[in-house]
């Protein structure tokens, strides 16, 4: 068996064909929908980019313990898992975040890897003394702190140029030369459409606007308060990125075609979570409660073995952590025992093995459930960062290491069930001054109301319901599912629940 596991990030399932969209043209994944097992279902875990990684790679949710920060010593992870049994693995990314301090634990779990250099705030290219006059007037003034992107961009002259034909390009290269042989993977990962909204001037065409200034394609990560034109701005730049994506995939199916990797080769798309465009008045992801475009997110996947269910859904809950165990049980790897996720192989024969709920979330913000019909945020009920401690043996965050201040309130703790009797440091989380926990970036947590919504009645998550009886029960989910993940013990209380005694 061969995999192919294409992994884009921040792409909205609203602004996908099979998933409703009649705004973003998207013909290629509606074109692989007709193969795929599409899930209808489908959850982000930990958040965001990194920690839904660490998720990916170990088959369990980590956002209880650790905010943004590199694989463990004491991790499983699937790639590397495929590399010890003779299945090889390869990485093909412009995720820059890898290459940074809270990252670079994961490219080198691969047999080998690529990076392309150049997406987003990359420090790429050398400029000692930019012309930032020239610079800033090229561009809206809320991306002006945004050096390394207008730096980068200079060099993006030809559509080839871009990261994304570079990746698929190097993908294509890849298979012609490994497509003849047997155990491999290959994970092709695009930080396209993640922000900023760049794409070649044929896609953005397509999507018209009235909006008259400069470059616009970066939305700050807060609430909306940009102009009618502004917001029709950010939105096109969005979906002609998601064209392109939407293309250049194409160009991997016309490959499959042509060398008919559909008779032995596994091939899996989704990303690591939304983003929100202006609904609910907010920007991007991170800050405000973790709402649907963020949340639910899309899931298709083509096995050989399950050719004949070509364009069928899926309605069992999902998640991220599934994609580990899913990989290994189609590669005929044993999954290891820390692991929570499921494999989804017998969900692809049929709606099986389902779950009665999942919980996702941002360190240090809401434990947020779905059980399929319902979903509520729940934020804790104590202030600060009371009873809120990270739990690592690797202490760096996104792109720095903890600080000092932060290393000699460090405690050591017991180990973990998952963490295979090693102990770890316990140590504060990262807060403002005032003493709040923020998100990794420095930003504070805003709106945080634990709410109860009706997916079924309001898909959009409009109108909180009030409903005791529904909300005690989702609680007593979460419970349950804190103790799947053995949740700290102080966590309980943080979040207003009785610590429950369990047997180790």
């Amino acid at each position: 068996m061969k995999i192919v596991f294409v992994l884009f990030d921040s792409l909205n399932r609203n602004a996908m064909e099979p998933y409703g969209s009649n705004v973003v043209r998207t013909p290629n994944f509606n074109r692989f929908g007709e193969r795929a097992v599409t899930f209808d279902n489908h959850y982000v875990g930990s958040l965001p980019c990194m920690p839904a990684r660490r998720d990916l790679h170990t088959g369990r949710n980590h956002f209880l313990h650790r905010s943004w920060g590199p694989l463990e010593p004491f991790d499983d992870s699937f790639p590397e898992l495929l590399k010890q049994n003779g299945f090889y693995s390869h990485l093909i990314t412009d995720h820059h975040h890898y290459f940074a301090d809270g990252g670079a634990t994961y490219h080198q779990r691969f047999s080998s890897w690529e990076l392309v250099r150049g997406q987003a705030i990359d420090r790429w290219k050398a400029e000692v003394k930019p012309d930032f006059d020239k610079l800033r007037s090229e561009y809206h003034p809320v991306q002006h702190h945004r050096t390394n992107y207008m730096i980068n961009r200079k060099y993006m002259r030809n559509e080839e140029d871009y990261c994304a034909p570079q990746l698929f390009k190097m993908a294509n290269d890849f298979l012609c030369k490994n497509h003849g042989v047997d155990s491999w993977l290959l994970q092709l990962e695009c930080f396209d459409p993640h922000e900023p909204f760049h794409a070649p001037s044929r896609f953005r065409e397509l999507y018209p606007t009235n909006y008259n200034g400069p470059i616009l394609d970066w939305p700050i990560y807060d609430r909306v308060t940009e102009t009618p034109e502004e917001i029709a701005e950010l939105r096109a730049n969005y979906s002609a990125l998601v064209t392109m994506t939407d293309e250049y995939f194409g160009r991997l199916l016309d490959f499959f075609d042509a060398h008919d990797l559909w008779s032995d080769t596994a091939l899996i798309l989704t990303t690591d979570h939304g983003f929100l465009l202006g609904e609910h008045d907010w920007w991007a992801k991170n800050r405000m409660p973790v709402y649907d475009e963020i949340a639910h997110i899309p899931l298709m996947i083509y096995h050989p073995n399950f050719a004949d269910e070509g364009g069928t859904r899926r309605c069992s809950l999902t998640q991220t952590s599934d994609l580990m165990p899913t990989i290994l049980d189609i590669a005929g790897q044993a999954i290891p025992k820390d692991v929570t996720g499921r494999s989804l192989i017998k969900v692809l024969a049929e709606d099986a093995d389902k779950r009665d709920s999942l919980i996702f979330g941002y360190f240090g913000a809401a434990i947020n459930i779905c059980d399929g019909r319902y979903s509520y945020f729940h934020y804790p009920v104590v202030d600060a960062a009371e009873h809120l401690f990270e739990y690592t043996l690797m202490p760096t965050r996104m792109t720095t290491r903890f600080s000092i201040t932060e290393l000699l309130g460090a405690t050591l703790h017991p180990s973990f069930s998952f963490t295979k009797g090693v102990p770890v440091l316990r140590l504060p989380p990262k807060m403002d001054e005032d003493g709040m926990p923020v998100e990794v970036q420095g930003m504070p947590f805003a709106d945080q109301q634990s709410q109860l919504f009706d997916l079924q009645n309001d898909p959009r998550q409009e109108i909180p319901i009030d409903d005791p009886v529904k909300t005690e029960y989702m609680r007593q989910l979460i419970i349950q599912n804190m103790v799947r993940l053995d949740a700290p013990a102080e966590a309980f209380s943080r979040f207003g629940f009785k610590t429950p005694s369990i047997k180790k």
